[in-house]
C-alpha cells in the first residue's frame, strides 16, 4: 500500500507543464488501429495501468505490437481478424478497455471472457451488454447484479437503430466497433453529447460515421458498414483530464502562472475550462495547426479568487472525470458550488460523491451529500489529514491538490491506483511545489 504525502505550500504556482497522453484516445487509437489493415504508429500513448491493459488484451487476441521507446506503440493491424484466446482476457481496473472490447469481440466468431479486478468487477455492464444483444451476439454477465466476469459469444452481428439511455462515450464507442462489422446502417440517439474520439479518430483510420443533431438537440451518429480501417501515424494530444488538477491548483492560488502545452480541445473534454471561467478563473487558449481530428494547443492559467458555481445538466456528460477535482476548486472558492445531475459519480471506481464528501468533509469543509451530488460552502479553512484514496485515481489526486491548500500535512492512503491513469502524478506533484 503506497502512501501520497501533499503539504500546504504558500508559494505561487509558475511554469510549463507536459501532461501525460490522453488516456481515453491512447485506448481508442490501439483498438483502431488493431482493426485496420497495415502497421500504424501510435506516439504519445499513456503508458498507465489501464492502456496497458488494452495493450494486452490486444496481444492475446494475436495482435503483433511493438514497443520501440517510451510512449510509442506499432501495431501490425490484421483488418479486423482476431485469434480466439487461450483463458481469459484481463481488463484490470480498466472501464473502457473492458466495455469496448465487449463491442469488437460481439463481431468475432468465437467465445471469449473478460475480467477485471475486484473494482471493475462491481461497475454496471448491463449498458452495454444490451445494445450487443440487440445486435445479435451473445453476452452472459456472471457477476453478481449484471457485471463482470462477462462471457461474450460473438458471431454475425446486425444494425440496430439504439437510443442510449444515458449519455456513455463507453457504450456509444462499443456499438460504433460493432457497427464497423455489420451490413448496413446503426444509428445510436444520444441524449446529450459526450466525448467523441472515436467518431473523430474514425477520419484518421480512413473510416467514417455521420454526426447530426435532430430538433431535440439530440446527436445522432450514423455508422454504415462493414468498414475497413487503414493504418496511419497517430499522435496522442495531453490528457485535459489529468491537466485539470493542476489547472484547478493554479486557478485557486493569486500569482500563480501556468502553461499547458500540446492539452487536447476536443469541445467535449472542454467542460473543464468553462466550468473554471464561469468560477473566474483567468485562462487563455492557443489552438495548434494540427492534421488530426483532435485539436491541441497551449493553456495559460492565471491564478485568481475563484467564485462558487453550479455544475448541472447537459455538462455534467463532459466533466465527468473532472468533478472530483472541480469539488475541490469549490472548497477553494468563495460561495457556494453545487454539483447535480452526476449520478454516474456513484458507479465509477468507487462511489466519488460519497467519496469525495467524507475526504473533503474530514478537512473540514462545509461538503452536503445529495442523491445526485453535492453542495459547498467555499471558504473554509482546510487542515492537513489522512484521508483513504478509497482505490480511486481520482479521488487520490484531487485530495492531493486539496493538501495543498489545508494546514498541515495531508496523508492519502492507497495511491497506488494512481497508475491507472498518471503514472507520474507524484513526481510531478514535488516539482509542480519546488
Amino acid at each position: 500500500m503506497k502512501t501520497l504525502q501533499s503539504r500546504l505550500t504558500n508559494a505561487t504556482f509558475r511554469g510549463l507543464i507536459q501532461v501525460p497522453g490522453d488516456k481515453s484516445i491512447s485506448h481508442r487509437a490501439a483498438i483502431l488501429a488493431s482493426i485496420a489493415q497495415g502497421t500504424s504508429t501510435i506516439s504519445g500513448f499513456l503508458e498507465c495501468e489501464d492502456c496497458l491493459a488494452t495493450i494486452a488484451v490486444l496481444q492475446k487476441l494475436g495482435i503483433t505490437i511493438e514497443h520501440p521507446e517510451y510512449g510509442v506503440f506499432v501495431i501490425h493491424g490484421r483488418g479486423g481478424f482476431f485469434s480466439e484466446p487461450s483463458g481469459t482476457l484481463d481488463c484490470k481496473n480498466s472501464g473502457t478497455t473492458m466495455r469496448l472490447l465487449a463491442g469488437l469481440l460481439a463481431a468475432q466468431p468465437f467465445t471469449t471472457t473478460l475480467v477485471g479486478d475486484d473494482s471493475l468487477s462491481k461497475r454496471p455492464m448491463r449498458r452495454v451488454m444490451e445494445p450487443m444483444s440487440a445486435m445479435g451476439a451473445s453476452f452472459q454477465a456472471t457477476g453478481m447484479k449484471g457485471t463482470a466476469p462477462l462471457i461474450i459469444q460473438g458471431g454475425r452481428l446486425h444494425p440496430i437503430d439504439y437510443k442510449l439511455p444515458m449519455s456513455s462515450a463507453q457504450v456509444k464507442s462499443a456499438i460504433i466497433l460493432a457497427s464497423l462489422f455489420t451490413s448496413g446502417t446503426t444509428t445510436i440517439i444520444e441524449p446529450t453529447t459526450c466525448r467523441d474520439h472515436t467518431e473523430r479518430m474514425l477520419t484518421s483510420f480512413q473510416g467514417s460515421c455521420s454526426c447530426l443533431l435532430d430538433q431535440e438537440e439530440r446527436r445522432i451518429i450514423s455508422v454504415t458498414g462493414p468498414q475497413k480501417l487503414r493504418a496511419c501515424s497517430f499522435q496522442v494530444p495531453g490528457d485535459i483530464s489529468s491537466a485539470a488538477f493542476w489547472m484547478v491548483a493554479a486557478a485557486a492560488r493569486r500569482g500563480s502562472h501556468v502553461c499547458f502545452d500540446n492539452v487536447g480541445l476536443n469541445p467535449t473534454r472542454t467542460g473543464i475550462i468553462d466550468v473554471l471561467k464561469r468560477m473566474g478563473a483567468d485562462i487563455s487558449i492557443q489552438p495548434h495547426p494540427t492534421a488530426q481530428a483532435e485539436p491541441l494547443g497551449t493553456i495559460t492559467i492565471t491564478g485568481t479568487t475563484l467564485q462558487g458555481t453550479i455544475i448541472q445538466g447537459k455538462e455534467i456528460a463532459n466533466v465527468i472525470d473532472e468533478l472530483p477535482i472541480l469539488a475541490v476548486a469549490g472548497v477553494l472558492a468563495h460561495g457556494t458550488t453545487i454539483i447535480k445531475d452526476a449520478q454516474e459519480l456513484r458507479v465509477k471506481e468507487t462511489d466519488r460523491i460519497s467519496a469525495m464528501v467524507n475526504n473533503l468533509r474530514a478537512m473540514g469543509a462545509a461538503v452536503t451529500e445529495q442523491d445526485d451530488g453535492l453542495e459547498i460552502q467555499g471558504g473554509a479553512s482546510l487542515s492537513g489529514t489522512t484521508l483513504p484514496s478509497y482505490g480511486d485515481h481520482r479521488i487520490a489526486m484531487a485530495c492531493a491538490i486539496a493538501g495543498l491548500f489545508a494546514c498541515g500535512e495531508t496523508m492519502i492512503e492507497n495511491t497506488s491506483c494512481i497508475k491507472t491513469s498518471y503514472p507520474y502524478f507524484e513526481e510531478m506533484l514535488s516539482s509542480f511545489t519546488s
